[in-house]
């Protein structure tokens, strides 16, 4: 029994005790993959039949892993083990089994982009607003409602369900969804929730096919148990009631998928579904120092539902967590980068040991300019970099074609986005005729009546007027009033807000976002040329694809703490702790929401293993306007004796008394270790106050501003000038202002009233 040996006394009590129900609380960085794989093998060992073993995952790689680990212990009979995720085994029994529910053995499994084809083809048949009747939204109110095991049936008999499809005005959704259903059936097609809500019904209603996998898995093992929805419960909980020989494994402070339907009860209340459960705890954390194990114990003990455990570390003790300040997104994006630079230069740690997390996909835009600024490699890790997502490539091909219309690739992307009825038909007419009259496809669109028939044409020329009008608005306003223009009238704007889905909401953030990018660039004063042309350049410039393709490229990665579940890194930095981004706006309005996202922090901090940095800025741009941020209540929960407030030099400002009541209010108030009642902060107003300059304003010679000097700004307000770097005509100012935080002002431009020499 060598794979026994390291095993610490938990895990090997865990490991042994193969007979009846057990719950295995595995703690962050606990080991929990070896207890699996040493548990399987430890069946193997004692006899146990590895076609009576069944091992249910999340992801194909924690199955692979742990096969080719059960494999070094007990040879070639670890591949006759049932394993895999959910989707995967059930979708092999169904292959095995259909014909009991009426389905080929051979049937299709159609992906999200099937399934959304098909529900557009029923939307158009029906004349539906797709609106109104977002593709999205209907397919995740399809998913959730299988789920939950709601049939079509159901669905259009449940009077709760149907009053609030009415409210909305779509009551047409449970006759897409039945109409859905029968066109999935007839094509002889499942799409990804059939294979569990199809898996329900078959050991449902046959009771033979029941009872032939309830004696064949004798041996159940479910890992990541706390991300069980209803459905796969139900299936879990139907196999196991003969033999009850049921291990799940899992962390309920780790629960953070309740978006995708996760239901945390599943293992809260596992002991009530089996009195005799056996219980073990894996509190050891061989991952991270003592003093980030401290942290996320501080936070996780905030959670009123959980499963009380103690989870330690026997590592080293550990740097203290930092905790970086910004008066901005971008200079948040600047200070991490620079950190992570000054890491690799001082102690030469390798990029890929360093891990930016953050709350939603759109904050990653400040970082990865950051990170280009200083030549950084980095990877967006379960996502596309942000000026490579759709929804930016679409309304950053209005602005190309806004100064340039002979910008081929641009129209076909978005002639028809948002749709206004010109079709692929069309603009194939389009691009015949510009080949056979030697003009552009520019030229044609301009002059459609001539070329196209009437009912095209008059589409066509609506699509060349609104790309006019965008060039004369870009020829007389700033970039930002250019940018939104464009978004709005373009509709782009309408049609991503119109999709409630989580991807839909996120897509709708990330143009937020660009627009945020592109106001703080048309406020910048340390340029001369701030039109939307020329942050276009500079966007081109930053999407040049010439990036090592290698996987295993030494490379930063930028993710969402949803995407790390599962992963660690030396030096994590937890980027965006304020007030309603993390924890998020939308989960204030009730504990158990809030419980999630602190759950979600849990996860972000036990990330790393030997340095963690937290990091929150004091404003950000939202819609184009400069908003106050307040200091995530996460923060307030960790214990001030765990924490080291560090500010970079230029922002150490002596006798600085915003920096000086900040300190104050952290390490005096007591508010690391009082937790906030979980209910949505008082807001005060979000917006800084309005600057209104002195009466008789009238900008100063700056050729003699000196450090120490007294200023005010006709935007920015009263400021103190704290540095000066350059040579004239270049010279450069930083100034505090009171209000804003720290702004660096290239001197020829700015317009500043010397008030105090």
């Amino acid at each position: 029994m060598n794979y026994l040996q390291g095993l610490n006394p938990s895990q090997q009590a865990a490991v042994k005790q193969t007979k009846g129900p057990v719950m295995i609380v595995a703690g962050a960085g606990s080991g929990k993959t070896r207890v699996i794989t040493c548990r399987v093998a430890h069946l193997i060992e004692n006899k146990v039949d590895p076609f009576n073993i069944l091992v249910l995952t999340f992801t194909n790689k924690a199955a692979k892993e742990m096969r080719d680990r059960i494999m070094k212990v007990v040879g070639p009979e670890a591949k006759n083990i049932w394993m895999g995720t959910f989707h995967s085994v059930f979708a092999k029994i169904l292959r095995v089994e259909a014909s009991k529910i009426g389905y080929p053995s051979n049937f299709t499994i159609y992906d999200t982009d099937d399934s959304k084809s098909a529900i557009r083809a029923i939307l158009k048949e029906q004349q539906l607003d797709d609106k109104l009747y977002n593709a999205n939204f209907v397919y995740n109110r399809i998913s959730t409602a299988k789920n939950n095991l709601i049939s079509p049936a159901e669905y259009l008999q449940n009077e709760h369900i149907q009053a609030e499809d009415f409210s909305t005005g779509r009551g047409k959704l449970g006759e897409i969804y039945q109409v859905y259903t029968q066109r999935c059936f007839k094509s002889g097609a499942m799409d990804f929730d059939d294979l569990l809500f199809k898996t329900n019904i078959l050991l449902r209603e046959n009771a033979d096919v029941l009872y032939k996998y309830q004696n064949k898995f004798k041996y159940l093992m479910v890992d990541e148990y706390q991300d069980t929805n209803f459905s796969q419960y139900l299936i879990v909980k139907r196999l196991a009631a003969i033999n009850e020989n049921i291990c799940v494994v899992g962390d309920d402070a780790q629960s953070i998928y309740a978006f995708r339907g996760a239901n945390i009860q599943n293992i809260l209340n596992f002991e009530k579904d089996y009195p005799d459960l056996k219980v073990f705890k894996l509190e050891q954390n061989y991952r991270s120092t003592q003093n980030i194990v401290h942290v996320a114990n501080s936070i996780i003990a905030n959670n009123k539902n959980q499963l009380k455990k103690n989870v330690f570390s026997e590592n080293e003790t550990g740097d203290k967590i930092k905790v970086l300040r910004a008066f901005s997104d971008n200079e948040e994006g600047k200070i991490v980068a620079e950190s992570i630079a000054q890491e690799r230069a001082v102690k030469g740690s390798a990029f890929f040991n360093f891990a930016i997390l953050y709350r939603t996909n759109a904050q990653s835009r400040s970082m990865e300019e950051a990170l280009r600024k200083l030549n950084v490699p980095y990877k967006i890790y379960g996502g596309l970099s942000f000026y490579q997502r759709k929804e930016i490539k679409d309304l950053i091909a209005y602005f190309r074609l806004t100064f340039n219309p002979n910008d081929e690739e641009a129209i076909k992307r978005v002639i028809n986005y948002p749709r206004r009825g010109i079709g692929n038909t069309t603009l194939e007419r389009i691009m015949i005729a510009a080949d056979k009259n030697n003009l552009t496809i520019w030229d044609i669109i301009c002059d459609a009546q001539k070329f196209l028939d009437s009912r095209t044409a008059n589409a066509v020329s609506i699509f060349s007027t609104l790309i006019q009008s965008f060039q004369v608005m870009a020829k007389s306003h700033s970039a930002y009033d250019t940018a939104l223009h464009i978004a709005q009238h373009s509709t782009l704007l309408k049609d991503l807000y119109s999709d409630k889905s989580v991807e839909g909401l996120s897509r709708y953030e990330n143009i937020q976002e660009l627009l945020n990018g592109i106001k703080e660039f048309s406020e910048r004063e340390d340029i001369e040329e701030r039109g939307l042309d020329i942050f276009m350049q500079d966007v081109a410039l930053l999407t040049n694809d010439d990036n090592d393709k290698n996987p295993n490229a030494d490379t930063v990665s930028l993710m969402t703490i949803h995407s790390a579940k599962g992963l660690e890194f030396d030096n994590v930095f937890v980027v965006g702790l304020e007030e309603n981004l993390f924890p998020s706006q939308m989960s204030l309005s009730s504990r158990t929401d809030l419980e999630e996202e602190r759950r979600l922090f849990y996860v972000a901090t036990t990330r790393a293993g030997k340095k963690l940095t937290l990091s929150y800025a004091t404003s950000r741009y939202r819609w184009g306007t400069l908003t106050s941020c307040e200091p995530s209540r996460f923060l307030d929960e960790i214990d001030a004796q765990y924490l080291e407030l560090e500010f970079k030099p230029q922002q150490k400002i002596s006798g600085n008394p915003f920096f000086d009541n900040e300190r104050s209010a952290w390490q005096q108030k007591e508010t690391f270790s009082k937790p906030k009642p979980a209910t949505a902060p008082k807001t005060t107003s979000i917006l800084p106050k309005a600057h209104i300059p002195t009466e008789g304003f009238t900008p100063s010679d700056t050729s003699k501003l000196q450090v120490g000097m007294e200023v005010e700004h006709e935007r920015f307000g009263f400021g103190k000038v704290i540095n000066m770097e350059g040579n004239k005509p270049d010279l450069k100012a930083t100034i505090f202002f009171k209000e804003i935080g720290q702004k660096q002002l290239l001197l020829k431009f700015a317009k500043l009233r010397i008030i105090y020499l």
